[in-house]
C-alpha cells in the first residue's frame, strides 16, 4: 500500500485517524500504546504523524551548577540544543523527564524544527509561545501552555535513546502518531501490520457508513461487514 514513509504518512493524514489506528493495535493485543490523554494538539486541527526522535529531560534547580560529577550540570539547558539540532525529516521531537511546572518546547524550537523538516513535537508537559507556534502551524502537543522558562529549572540529559511515558516505551524510530483524540505510539515492528489493517478497516468503514445513511440497521451492517 506504501512504499516510503512519505506515502504512509499522506495516506495516514488522508485517510486515517488515531481512534481507528488505536483499534487495530487493540485487536492484535497491543493495548497500551495510546500517550496520557491530557496531552493535546495547540490547535485542535493539528495532526502529527513521523519517526520517534526520544528526548530525556530532568528538573535541575539553577541554570549552571559548578558540578565535579556530571559536566552537563554546568551546561545551560543540557543537551537540548544538540536534540534539537539532531532532529531529521519527518521526526518527531518527543520528550519526557520533567516533574516541576516549565515549558518544554516554545516558538524558536519550532522554527529551527520547520526548518530540519521534523514532522513535529510531542512533550510531556508545557508548552509555551503559543501564538508563536499556531502561527508557524508547526504540529505541537503538550499537556497545555504555560510560559515559565525552563533555563533554570530543566535540563535535557540524553536524546535518540529510549524512553517511557506512563509505562509506554518509546524507541528511536517508532511512529508517533496524534490527533485532537490522543497520541500513539506504534512499535516499528508492528507498523506495518497495524497500517495495513488501519488502511483496510478505513476504507471498509466507507461502505458501512454508505449503507447506514441508506437505511441499513447496525446490526446487519455488523452482521454483513464486520466493522462498526
Amino acid at each position: 500500500m506504501w512504499k516510503t514513509d512519505e506515502e504512509l504518512f499522506e495516506i495516514a493524514k488522508r485517510e486515517l485517524f488515531t481512534a481507528l489506528v488505536g483499534d487495530i493495535l487493540d485487536k492484535i493485543g497491543s493495548v497500551h500504546q495510546f500517550l496520557p490523554p491530557n496531552l493535546k494538539p495547540v490547535k485542535d486541527d493539528m495532526v502529527i504523524i513521523g519517526r520517534a526522535m526520544p528526548v530525556l529531560e530532568a528538573d535541575v534547580f539553577a541554570e549552571t551548577t559548578e558540578s565535579r560529577n556530571n559536566p552537563l550540570m554546568n551546561k545551560p539547558f543540557g543537551l537540548m540544543f544538540e536534540a534539537l539540532d539532531n532532529l531529521k525529516k519527518n521526526e518527531v521531537y518527543i520528550c519526557t523527564g520533567a516533574t516541576s511546572p516549565y515549558a518544554l518546547w516554545g516558538g524558536l524550537m519550532s522554527t529551527r524544527a520547520m526548518k530540519l523538516g521534523a514532522a513535529g513535537a510531542v512533550v510531556n508537559g508545557y508548552s509555551r509561545d503559543t501564538n508563536e507556534i499556531e502561527k508557524l502551524n508547526f504540529q505541537t502537543f503538550s499537556t497545555g501552555s504555560y510560559a515559565q522558562d525552563q533555563g533554570p529549572r530543566g535540563k535535557v540529559m540524553d536524546f535518540a535513546s529510549a524512553i517511557e511515558i506512563n509505562g509506554i516505551k518509546i524507541n528511536p524510530g517508532d511512529i508517533v502518531y496524534g490527533d485532537r483524540d490522543g497520541v500513539l505510539i506504534i512499535p516499528k515492528e508492528l507498523e506495518k501490520d497495524v497500517f495495513t489493517g488501519a488502511i483496510e478497516k478505513a476504507r471498509g468503514e466507507q461502505e458501512v457508513k454508505k449503507a447506514l445513511e441508506e437505511g441499513m440497521s447496525t446490526v446487519d451492517a455488523f452482521n454483513k461487514f464486520g466493522i462498526m
